[in-house]
């Protein structure tokens, strides 16, 4: 199958100029809620994230990840052959994504004013680091600059500021982000009829995680003090402990009622003011306490005690455990699909769930270039054509 076939989006064309992850996750989630996604890659020079290891069947498993859904269109638009055949492709699409820095596609000629011209009715999306505008739009950067910049990397009291696990300035000030301008864009054109251009920066996406800290500063003119920081590691009942199993639980009980419970079901009554500490040292040597406490049982031990009190304890997995969870399964939260050469591979699943129209992974990542032929065909290009450009190395 090389279209979607249902799904919320089901009909939207959308041409994905991007590579890497933020852009690429962007428009893999479309395509999973049922957007017909057209991946252009130059045949010289394809997404850098094909190379990215681990491998499987010569396949790169990054690239697997980020791209199931779509349909690869390798052609060289840097000559004017190639170019017109891309702009042809966009004439009939709804949104066109991009990743590059600002004013690089306008040099080419694929600009949003440019595009605008053949398809006033586009939506054109440009997804960078710092924006379209400001001093520093044509910076380079990365997920760390921009989580940085955001406020999303300051440590707390006991901890300098930590290098993330996960790239939240990509995907969650990114690609999320990128989806949102996209869908706020084309509800827009259903009353105005006419496109735009949607200018998505990662630093400005990121920033709303920070959102509590902010108001804190705002409201008091100053940083709220790391040993103050309710929700980053300041209160024993909201906090991440060891257990005798070396595994590690999270205790969420962050409303009195679940702490009151969790107090009362262990018979740690004493512990009930304990919620909010008047000083550090107060504060370490009560969470040390409970701490040892936690040590005492393994974590499963904890996690049904939570699950059976309606008290918020859950376990921290690391990578290779998640896949595990009977909830994540049931959900469909980790899927797998037939690849070409990789085999089987296991997806992340969406991560939306519809009543009326639902949504799937229904194709796996393609190789470079699997539908040009497919493609130039739906455009009216004939076979004779078709050869001739594969002879030109266009496609």
């Amino acid at each position: 199958m090389r279209k979607p076939v249902k799904g919320a989006l089901l009909g939207l064309k959308v041409i994905d100029f991007t590579r890497l992850l933020p852009g690429p996750l962007a428009t893999m989630l479309m395509g999973d809620l049922g957007a017909e996604i057209i991946k252009i890659e130059l045949p010289q020079s394809p997404d850098y994230a094909r190379n990215f290891p681990p491998h499987k069947g010569g396949e790169s498993m990054a690239f697997l990840n980020y791209n199931h859904s779509k349909q690869s269109f390798a052609i060289d638009y840097t000559k004017e052959e190639g170019k017109k055949i891309l702009l042809d492709l966009i004439k009939t699409s709804d949104v066109f994504i991009e990743q590059f820095r600002p004013d690089y596609l306008s040099k080419m000629g694929l600009g949003y004013e440019d595009l605008k011209k053949i398809n006033p009715k586009l939506i054109y999306v440009s997804l960078t680091g710092y924006g379209q505008t400001g001093k520093y739009k044509n910076l380079a950067g990365h997920d760390l600059n921009y989580a940085g910049l955001a406020g999303g990397l300051a440590g707390n009291q006991f901890s300098a500021p930590q290098m993330p696990s996960v790239q939240m300035a990509d995907i969650a000030g990114g690609s999320y982000m990128a989806v949102i301008g996209c869908l706020a864009a084309l509800y827009a054109r259903t009353r105005t009829g006419e496109g735009q251009w949607v200018d998505v920066a990662m630093l400005d996406g990121t920033m709303p995680l920070a959102i509590n800290a902010l108001a804190w500063h705002w409201i008091t003119g100053k940083p709220e003090p790391r040993d103050n920081s309710f929700l980053s590691g300041g209160m024993i009942n909201y906090n991440i402990y060891p257990c005798k199993d070396n595994k590690y639980i999270a205790l969420g009980a962050l409303e009195f009622k679940f702490w009151q419970k969790f107090c009362q079901i262990t018979q740690k009554n004493q512990w009930l003011n304990r919620m909010l500490p008047q000083n550090k040292t107060q504060f370490e040597e009560w969470k040390n306490e409970l701490a040892d406490f936690f040590k005492t049982e393994d974590s499963i031990f904890w996690i049904k005690l939570g699950t059976d009190n309606d008290i918020p304890i859950t376990p921290i997995y690391e990578i290779d455990e998640i896949e595990n969870d009977e909830h994540i399964r049931e959900r469909k939260m980790i899927v797998e699909v037939e690849h070409q050469k990789a085999g089987k591979i296991k997806n992340i699943g969406v991560p939306i769930q519809f009543s009326e129209t639902p949504s799937e992974v229904f194709r796996a990542s393609p190789l470079l270039g699997q539908d040009n032929e497919a493609i130039l065909r739906e455009m009216g290009i004939s076979e004779n054509a078709i050869s001739e450009l594969k002879e030109k190395k266009i496609i």
